[in-house]
């Protein structure tokens, strides 16, 4: 007989990841359901020794929910179905595999990921890569959180005070490929393996998941001024900044490294790193998903 686990984030979504995540048992509704709180797994090599290929095992939670599981599952073999299914606040992840919602097949989507170094550690990633006013927003967001736990983050309102406030635009060496570019006044250089982050940006549009065997997409916002920039930042959602192209370059490799000039925070699929000079992105033959 098949056993059913949920492993849910119980901070997803401001702190209703739990009760998001009872949702499951519509879909199984003559099945026990083992309901776990994925913060307690302490050993997922141990969790996972003992389910078999009839067992079932679901994700509930994030893109940093997701990005937590993904490295911490690194090597360790799976052989249980396994599924995703998405409670979080911004669920980019979702958003670039255009599913609206349920369960979602998840190990043709998380083998052989890309892997992103930050201050001497690799992390493998799942949508993106943010550095500049995007790492900031996440860095931000993250102090709002921690002193009102239940507060649904308007990220965009975030950014407009950043833009005008607060973050100053650094200068950047971006080098794909070995081919080497300088860049002054940037204020945003994610790089992408996804069309999406930050709750439905799209600042690499001609990105796509299933493409990541050739190119990973680095987008460079740079040389505009404050108002100009406040201008064009909107046009990320619908991926329309690209027609600036005097301030929008976006860049394609297999091997993308970042420098700034000063210390910025950088987002891996949400989950912040403060105080990052460079970080460097490599892909690696990653199974698609037929």
């Amino acid at each position: 007989m098949k056993a059913i686990y949920c492993l849910y984030n119980p901070y997803a979504d401001s702190k209703r990841g739990k009760d998001n995540a009872k949702e499951i048992q519509a879909l199984y509704p003559k099945e026990k359901i083992e309901f776990l709180d994925i913060t307690e797994i302490t050993d997922y090599r141990d969790f996972f020794s003992n389910k078999d290929e009839n067992d079932i095992a679901i994700i509930c939670g994030g893109d940093g929910t997701l990005n937590r599981f993904v490295n911490d599952i690194r090597d360790i073999e799976i052989k249980c179905e396994l599924f995703y299914y998405a409670t979080g606040s911004g669920n980019d992840f979702l958003r670039d595999i255009e599913k609206t919602n349920g369960l979602i097949p998840l190990k043709d989507y998380i083998s052989d990921l890309p892997t992103v170094t930050v201050n001497g550690k690799k992390h493998s990633f799942i949508n993106g890569v943010g550095y500049g006013i995007d790492g900031y927003c996440c860095e931000e967001g993250e102090r709002i959180r921690s002193k009102h736990p239940s507060r649904k983050i308007n990220y965009a309102m975030i950014a407009i005070k950043g833009l005008l406030f607060h973050y100053k635009p650094k200068n950047a060496r971006v080098t794909v490929d070995g081919e080497e570019y300088s860049f002054k006044k940037v204020w945003i250089c994610p790089t992408m393996v996804g069309r999406y982050y930050g709750g439905g940006m799209m600042p690499t549009p001609m990105q796509r998941r299933e493409n990541r065997t050739s190119n990973a997409s680095v987008l460079v916002f740079f040389g505009s001024g404050k108002l100009k920039t406040l201008m064009i930042f909107p046009s990320l959602f619908k991926g329309k900044h690209i027609k600036h192209e005097k301030n929008c370059v976006v860049l394609e490799g297999r091997h993308i490294k970042v420098e700034f000039d000063k210390p910025t925070p950088i987002q891996i699929d949400g989950e912040v790193i403060s105080d990052v000079t460079e970080y460097e992105v490599e892909l690696s033959c990653v199974k698609v998903k037929s």
